[in-house]
C-alpha cells in the first residue's frame, strides 16, 4: 500500500479491470479511486470510492484503523465515483461526523440517506484541528462540480486536491503522468478553465510538498511541472506549437489528402504535425490533441448537406469543452454538393477567439494537382499562424 507519511495513509483502490470510465472514456490501464486517512489525536478519512471498489476500500480502512473509529469523513466531491461509500462508512461508524461545503450538504440527500445533523459545513479559510495536523479548507466550485472543495494539511504541506491533478490509469500504471492527465483534464474538467485558474491562484499561496488527488498517482517531485501544465491548460493556451489534423473520411479519399497535407507541412518545417482518423481513433484523445496544439486543421467529407458525422461529433465535443484561442484551417471533400466547410465554420463561429484561416480547399472526390497547389498555399498560411 502507498505510504505518504507516518501519519497520512493511502486507503484507495486500483481497479485493473475497468475499461470505460463515466460511460465514455476508454481506459487502457484501469483507474485509481483514491482515498486517504490522517491519524492524529483525531482521525480523519478523506473521501470514499466508487461502488465497484467499496469492499476493497472498507478492507483497507479496517486494516489501517483496526479498532479505532474515525472522527471525521471529509467529503471533497460528491460525484458517485467518490461518494458511493458514504452510506456504508456512515453506517459502520455512527458517531463519525461529515465535513463538507454547504452546497455539498444540500446535495447530499441525492446520494445517500445520512442524518444531516451529522454534517459540519465549512467555508473558505475554515480549519479543522486534528492534533499536530491542521486541515485548511479551500473552496473550488466547478472544479468540476459546484460543491467541490480541496483540503490543505499545513504541517506536512499536503494538498488533497479532489479531482484536480488527477489522471486516467491506476496509481502504478507504467506510463508518464502528462498524457493521460491531459486527456482526463480536457475531457472532464476542460470546460471550467476560469474556475481552475481561480484554484491555481489560491494554490500559489501555499507551500505544497505533496499533492494527493482522487485519481492517479501521488505527486511530489513533479509538482512544479504539473502546476505549469495546469496553468497552460486552464488558460486555453496551446501546449505545443504545431498542427493537429482531424480527419473524417468516408471512402478514404479525404484521408489520403490528409496524409498528403501532413507530408506538405512537415516538408515546410512545421515543428509538429499529428494526424488522427476521427472514424477510428479515440474521440477523447482527439479532443486532447485539439487543445494541445496551436493549430487545428479539420478535413472532412460533405454529408447529408452538412459534414460527415464523425467530424460533427468531434466539433460538438470541442464546443462543449470550451475550445478557444486557436487558429483553425478547413478542407472539405465532396462529390456533388460541397457543404462540409460551411457546416464546420458554423461550429467554430460559436466558439471563442477562433482564428479561421482565410484559405480553404475544396476537393471533388479525388485530390488533384490543383488541390495540392492549394494545400501548399494553405500550409504556408498555417505555418505563419503558428
Amino acid at each position: 500500500m502507498i505510504k505518504i507519511s507516518d501519519s497520512i495513509k493511502y486507503v484507495g483502490v486500483n481497479d485493473y479491470d475497468i475499461d470505460l470510465f463515466e460511460g465514455q472514456y476508454i481506459l487502457e490501464n484501469g483507474m485509481a479511486y483514491n482515498a486517504y486517512v490522517i491519524i492524529d489525536e483525531k482521525t480523519v478519512l478523506l473521501d470514499t470510492v466508487d461502488k465497484i471498489a467499496i469492499d476493497r476500500w472498507i478492507k483497507n480502512v479496517d486494516e489501517m484503523l483496526g479498532d479505532k473509529a474515525p472522527d471525521y469523513l471529509i467529503v471533497q466531491h460528491l460525484e458517485p465515483d467518490h461518494s458511493f461509500g458514504i452510506q456504508t462508512i456512515c453506517d459502520k461508524y455512527p458517531e463519525m461526523k461529515l465535513v463538507m461545503t454547504a452546497n455539498a450538504k444540500r446535495m447530499l440527500p441525492q446520494f445517500c440517506d445520512v442524518d444531516l445533523e451529522r454534517v459540519i459545513t465549512v467555508a473558505e479559510g475554515d480549519t479543522l484541528e486534528l492534533g499536530s495536523h491542521t486541515l485548511n479548507f479551500v473552496m473550488a466550485p466547478m472544479v468540476h462540480w459546484p460543491e467541490v472543495m480541496v483540503s490543505y494539511e499545513s504541517s506536512e504541506k499536503v494538498l488533497f486536491s479532489a479531482d484536480a491533478f488527477g489522471k486516467f490509469g491506476t496509481t502504478d500504471a507504467d506510463e508518464g503522468w502528462s498524457c493521460e492527465a491531459r486527456r482526463y483534464y480536457f475531457n472532464i474538467v476542460g470546460k471550467f478553465g476560469k474556475q481552475v485558474q481561480a484554484l491555481l491562484k489560491k494554490a500559489s499561496g501555499l507551500e505544497i510538498n505533496t499533492i494527493c488527488p482522487l485519481h492517479g498517482p501521488i505527486l511530489t517531485e513533479t509538482i512544479p511541472d504539473v502546476l505549469k501544465l495546469y496553468n497552460t491548460w486552464s488558460a486555453y493556451e496551446p501546449e505545443d506549437k504545431g498542427v493537429f489534423i482531424a480527419c473524417a473520411s468516408i471512402h478514404g479519399n479525404t484521408f489520403a489528402a490528409a496524409e498528403k497535407m501532413k507530408e506538405i507541412l512537415e516538408a515546410k518545417g512545421c515543428p509538429r504535425v499529428v494526424l488522427a482518423d476521427l472514424t477510428r481513433d479515440d474521440i477523447a484523445e482527439c479532443v486532447e490533441d485539439g487543445f494541445r496544439h496551436s493549430v487545428l486543421l479539420c478535413m472532412a467529407s460533405s454529408y447529408d448537406a452538412g459534414v460527415f458525422t464523425p467530424m460533427d461529433d468531434y466539433l460538438n465535443h470541442l464546443e462543449h469543452k470550451g475550445f478557444q484561442n486557436r487558429a483553425v484551417a478547413l478542407i472539405e471533400n465532396s462529390s456533388w454538393s460541397p457543404s462540409a466547410i460551411r457546416a464546420m465554420k458554423a461550429h467554430f463561429e460559436r466558439m471563442h477567439n477562433i482564428n479561421l484561416l482565410e484559405s480553404t480547399v475544396s476537393i471533388k472526390t479525388r485530390m488533384t494537382e490543383e488541390n495540392v497547389a492549394q494545400m501548399e498555399a494553405l500550409a504556408d498560411e498555417i505555418i505563419a499562424s503558428i
